[in-house]
């Protein structure tokens, strides 16, 4: 098969048109791997008419209207780091594509090192990151766990309360224990207020279900739930502990637990029938946890770095 010439445009936002074939590549790849190849803050990039800060590069091939590939990418950090997520519309897939847009991505990364999410694990994707010299270096757990049975009472430290977020009066004090609890963590801790304002828009959003424990009026964590309808990926309601997090000086209180189960006693009152969630495959603590509740891991997303 003769490899077709692939262009590769990058652009600090997308139009209209471009978002809806974006979207579209996205949807093909649901129904092809049965797992999205993008994630939440590339489609909330994508809603984005000023495009997020983010790049987004678009790979076209002559002869055909629609793009055949879309790629992501944003600086983490300081900046020294840029990471991504990539799809190829599977009809084009095997035809220099993907390794196209790899190269483009490299080249727009740089002097940054270039970190590739690749969701589900794929062999495909093993065999690519191989072939480009990229190794694997992170490892993303997605767990889930089944609704079923009654959930224990949560145990709070004395004089900590646990009440429901407040928008326009916790947003700041939220992102301040949200960027100290995770300091460290290449997404999460650059989460702004901004980004949180930006959440706060979208349909998902339920203040109801965004718990915060403080102590005389002073925040020490969160436990953030979000509920998804069901789709291409998810055929029936399904729960998820989105964030929990815990200001370091509040830790080994016993808060994260508790405010675990605060969160799935929430979801499961609401008649949801599983919940889900991502955690680090080196947090193992976290996953003990996690196991003994009920979770268990489904499935593995995968960070590639480039060399």
């Amino acid at each position: 098969m003769t490899t077709p010439a692939v262009d590769v445009l990058v652009a600090g936002s997308v139009e209209p048109a471009e978002r809806t074939e974006i979207l579209s590549i996205e949807q093909a790849a649901i129904g092809s791997d049965g797992v999205s190849p993008l994630n939440d803050q590339v489609r909330l990039d994508l809603d984005d008419p000023t495009g997020g800060g983010a790049r987004h590069l678009l790979a076209r091939v002559p002869g055909r209207a629609e793009a055949v590939g879309y790629a992501h990418l944003v600086q983490v950090g300081s900046g020294e780091v840029a990471s991504a997520h990539l799809a190829v519309h599977p009809s084009c897939r095997r035809q220099g594509i993907g390794t196209a847009l790899m190269n483009a991505l490299t080249a727009a990364a740089n002097p940054g090192r270039l970190r590739v999410w690749a969701h589900g694990d794929e062999a495909a994707a093993r065999f690519l990151s191989g072939r480009l010299g990229f190794r694997r270096v992170r490892d993303m757990w997605q767990m889930q766990m089944a609704l079923e049975t009654p959930l224990p009472e949560p145990t709070y430290p004395d004089g900590v309360v646990v009440r429901p977020f407040r928008p326009g009066r916790d947003d700041e004090g939220w992102a301040a224990v949200n960027a100290a609890a995770f300091r460290e963590h290449p997404e999460q801790g650059d989460v702004s207020l901004p980004d949180l304002r930006q959440r706060m828009e979208q349909p998902w959003f339920d203040p109801a279900g965004f718990f915060l424990a403080e102590r005389e009026g002073e925040l020490l964590g969160f436990h953030w739930t979000k509920v998804h309808e069901a789709d291409e990926t998810h055929p029936e309601r399904i729960g998820e502990v989105y964030v929990v997090g815990v200001r370091p000086d509040a830790q080994g209180l016993g808060l994260g637990k508790a405010l675990t189960l605060t969160g799935l006693r929430h979801l499961q009152a609401g008649g949801l029938p599983a919940v889900m969630l991502y955690v680090e495959a080196e947090n193992k603590a976290a996953i003990a946890v996690y196991e003994r509740l009920g979770f268990r891991c489904i499935s593995i997303d995968v960070m590639y770095e480039g060399p």
